[in-house]
């Protein structure tokens, strides 16, 4: 296959297990949640000037990433990836939203709720000014921390982070290791591995399995945290 396709295939493939769960998800509430999180979520794709070709530089559709450091790839990859981490838990384990009740919002720890939620994006944008951090540190530092604000806020959602971030983060490295078979070489290629840490584990550089666990350990609790829901057996 040729590998000037890859990234395009790859982010399709991703595409097609978020249709898996979507299609499996039996809750109308829960498909409409995870629609509107994966369209928020692809903006986040709209950052990838900052990783190419720092972290990484594919090639892309239209050579899109090497002549404008954007590419389409990366709008379909972070659409597919919100949506799957704020789904996966909820459809395994069969849970569902409800609002809070106005009452509850007044524990004390929920007068950090504002707090909590500028938490990732303030050190996102903080650390980026930090000189030789390569960004995707940057973004599972900024997650992480942002993970563990809301921890703290919403100690309900504690399950479904952690559950969420080794759920993500075997469905990733599986995921991955896909790439590696089709396209044997490909990380060596197009990674930046002499600007990271250079780890592979069985070919997977060890910042990709890093995002996947900090990705899901933070994004699962999201709409649930800014949208004053919390989760309960379904039927319940």
């Amino acid at each position: 296959m040729d590998p000037h396709y890859a990234w395009l295939l790859w982010s399709l493939l991703l595409l097609a297990v978020w249709a898996v769960v979507y299609l499996f998800l039996r809750d109308r509430e829960r498909r409409k949640t995870m629609l509107i999180v994966s369209a928020w979520t692809s903006l986040l794709g709209l950052t990838e000037p900052l990783f190419v070709p720092a972290y990484w530089n594919p090639p892309s559709l239209f050579d899109l990433a090497q002549r404008t450091h954007f590419d389409i790839e990366s709008l379909v990859f972070s659409f597919a990836i919100g949506g799957i981490v704020i789904s996966l838990y909820d459809w395994i384990f069969k849970k569902q939203d409800v609002a809070i009740a106005p009452m509850e919002r007044h524990d004390p720890r929920h007068r950090y709720h504002l707090w909590a939620l500028l938490a990732a994006p303030v050190i996102f944008f903080a650390l980026l000014f930090v000189p030789h951090l390569n960004p995707i540190y940057v973004a599972a530092i900024a997650m992480v921390t942002g993970g563990l604000a809301t921890w703290y806020c919403r100690p309900d959602l504690k399950k479904k982070m952690v559950t969420s971030a080794f759920l993500f983060l075997a469905l990733y490295f599986l995921y991955f290791l896909t790439l590696i078979a089709a396209y044997p070489g490909y990380v060596e290629r197009v990674w930046n591995l002499a600007a990271i840490s250079g780890i592979l584990v069985l070919g997977v550089p060890l910042e990709e399995l890093m995002f996947a666990f900090s990705l899901g350990f933070y994004w699962s609790s999201v709409y649930e945290h800014m949208a004053w829901r919390k989760l309960h057996p379904r039927g319940a």
